[in-house]
């Protein structure tokens, strides 16, 4: 369960997470959302860069690489990740001050830590000027959501130039998303989601990740669920395997443990004390998605987005 904090009694010591000692906290229903200012908005990442206006997220995906994050705030990579999130009011500041100054001209990935249109985007509505600003820069970059609040703003990704969308559909079995990805919307909605940015002029590719050994991963299921993202219109996909690093591993396989018992031990010769499953095993299914993105007429890869035009700098006056 998420930590509560206790009401505080004179000269007793401040147990809070140290999240709560330092951010504004705003409950919204059942979100609670810690303000802070960004110390950096740019992170470095290979061959890029990341930025996250969002850390945390309400999709509550079991999976997820960057639960934890969660834990250097003083908050847990379980159900604090899913309902406590991270909100970085004043990054657009800091972004802009940063494409001036330490970027580089490399591509930019956007809401890798948490979903950037999740239901915190509805409350905060930071996406159109961080877009703007990348925009505004002549930054390639791309932005990674299951939501469809993203169509808010596919004017503005369109005329962009170079921003792109990659949706994650990563099986279409939905009675699993309602256990892995409980907070996400469905399969059938992204499909129609990845059509719709198409009809509006917004680059888009699909993410097929990640690939749920003993799950997601049976040729019929893989043949299902490229078939479908074939039809929604897609032009690319980049299938990807599950990974388990710290924090979402113990989340993930605690689930499994409780749903699946039977395939534990399987997972542990999978995965050993790796974040990567068996090379041989990733390499199979790999290929496997890539025959039949082939069949159906999809480019593996990211949507084609124009290259970033080199960032302007300010000339020196004589």
């Amino acid at each position: 369960m998420g930590w509560h904090s206790p009401a505080l009694l004179d000269g007793a010591p401040d147990v809070r997470p140290r999240i709560e000692r330092t951010a504004v906290t705003r409950v919204h229903g059942a979100l609670t959302c810690y303000e802070v200012r960004a110390r950096t908005a740019l992170d470095a990442l290979a061959g890029g860069w990341a930025v996250n206006p969002y850390r945390g997220c309400a999709h509550a995906c079991r999976y997820c690489p960057a639960r934890r994050g969660h834990r250097y705030l003083g908050l847990d990579a379980g159900a604090d990740f899913d309902s406590r999130v991270v909100v970085r009011t004043d990054i657009v500041r800091r972004l802009r001050s940063e494409l001036a100054g330490k970027w580089d001209g490399g591509p930019v990935s956007v809401g890798l830590a948490g979903d950037c249109y999740q239901h915190a985007e509805e409350i905060y509505q930071i996406m159109p000027q961080l877009a703007g600003a990348l925009a505004g820069a002549g930054a390639a970059f791309t932005v990674h959501t299951k939501s469809p609040l993203v169509l808010r703003d596919a004017g503005l990704l369109a005329a962009a130039g170079g921003a792109s969308v990659t949706v994650s559909v990563a099986f279409v079995d939905d009675q699993v998303r309602r256990l892995v990805e409980p907070g996400a919307p469905s399969a059938q909605k992204r499909l129609e989601l990845v059509a719709a940015l198409a009809e509006r002029g917004v680059p888009c590719g699909v993410a097929m990740a990640p690939i749920l050994p003993l799950l997601t991963d049976s040729p019929d299921q893989l043949s299902a669920t490229v078939r479908r993202i074939a039809a929604a219109g897609a032009v690319c996909l980049e299938p990807r395997v599950l990974r388990l690093p710290p924090g979402a591993r113990e989340w993930y396989l605690a689930w499994l443990a409780e749903r699946h018992p039977g395939l534990v031990a399987r997972y542990g010769e999978l995965y050993g004390r790796s974040p990567d499953a068996d090379a041989g095993y990733v390499a199979g299914i790999i290929g496997q998605v890539e025959r039949l993105a082939a069949r159906y007429g999809l480019r593996p890869g990211p949507p084609p987005v124009r290259p970033a035009q080199a960032p302007a700098r300010q000339l020196s006056l004589l």
